[in-house]
């Protein structure tokens, strides 16, 4: 049973407690302490990777080269442009309820980037059939700032999906969205797990803190409830902890991040993935040791409202019993 917050809070101190509430005081002060020193920065914790969404003028500068070469607006009639992809993982040893099981994915949304783009995505939803949505990060457009527009983005978003969405947390989402977005009916799950039960057999969802930025998540934590022989899915907002996960145990891997580089080469060849990875993980269905994942180029954008060879998605999974 949750404690009753202390009356006569102020806003401030409202969040903190319940965030302390909610996460763990050592969570929540980590992840707010990380949030008020390194936001907006350039470079990572590491000093060393770059992070171009905390580039001020990063927007201005590529829009202008874009509307130089004459790709501005074909790039931003592609990023409006999207499609449902089915994709289907055949997995040995899962039960046998969940033969057929479809998990929509929903990723790097970035609700408050353009209008026109949330309005496709929150049409496209209401009209695909799946058992469950989860979303793997990034809601809002830039990496600090208010959170009001996002969350009003993301508010629209969850009436338009069936049943309850669970959720991770992005590099670009603050740990402040948490009470809101749980307020709004989405299941956080940051470094824990939940189980969904069908006919007597379980199929184990966990999902981690974000990995890229704030380097906050925690597999153990996430994992500790998971029996050993489960059927288990990891929901990361990056493919960056792949080799953890898969000694971790983890049968299924769903992410994003990578946008699949947005902007990329004819052929659909990332200029950059922003994501300490290898590029065949940058995109679309990829295994590592036992594990399956799919890291999906996302529905937003971000940085700029532009797409070049590489198109935005709505994911669609269809989990397969396999004999393999």
């Amino acid at each position: 049973m949750t404690a009753r917050a202390p009356t006569h809070l102020s806003p401030d101190d409202l969040l903190a407690y319940r965030l302390s509430q909610r996460l763990g005081p050592v969570h929540a002060r980590q992840r707010l302490g990380i949030e008020q020193e390194y936001e907006a920065r350039v470079f990572g914790q590491d000093h060393h990777s770059f992070h171009l969404e905390n580039w001020t003028s990063a927007p201005a500068l590529i829009r202008t080269c874009l509307r130089l070469s004459g790709l501005l607006h074909r790039g931003q009639d592609n990023s409006r442009n999207l499609r449902v992809v089915d994709h289907s993982f055949r997995v040995a040893g899962l039960p046998a309820a969940f033969d057929g099981f479809r998990i929509l994915h929903l990723t790097d949304l970035h609700v408050d980037m353009d209008e026109l783009n949330l309005k496709q995505v929150i049409g496209l939803i209401r009209e695909v059939d799946y058992d469950l949505c989860v979303l793997t990060g990034d809601y809002r457009k830039l990496t600090w700032g208010p959170i009001d527009a996002a969350l009003d983005g993301m508010d629209r978003l969850r009436r338009a999906i069936r049943g309850t969405p669970l959720a991770v947390l992005g590099n670009h989402d603050s740990i402040r969205m948490l009470p809101g977005l749980e307020d709004q009916g989405y299941r956080l799950l940051l470094n824990e797990s939940t189980v969904i039960e069908r006919n007597g057999q379980a199929l184990y969802i966990a999902g981690v803190d974000d990995a890229h930025f704030y380097k906050v998540h925690n597999l153990h934590k996430a994992g500790d409830d998971i029996p050993a022989e489960a059927t288990s899915l990891l929901l990361s907002h990056t493919p960056e902890i792949w080799r953890e996960a898969a000694h971790a145990g983890y049968r299924l891997f769903l992410c994003g991040h990578t946008h699949g580089g947005q902007i990329c080469l004819p052929g659909g060849i990332p200029v950059t993935l922003d994501s300490d990875c290898p590029r065949a993980l940058g995109r679309g269905h990829w295994q590592h040791n036992g594990m399956q994942g799919y890291t999906s180029p996302g529905c937003g954008t971000s940085v700029v409202n532009v797409r070049l060879n590489c198109p935005p998605e709505i994911t669609r999974h269809t989990l397969l019993c396999s004999s393999g």
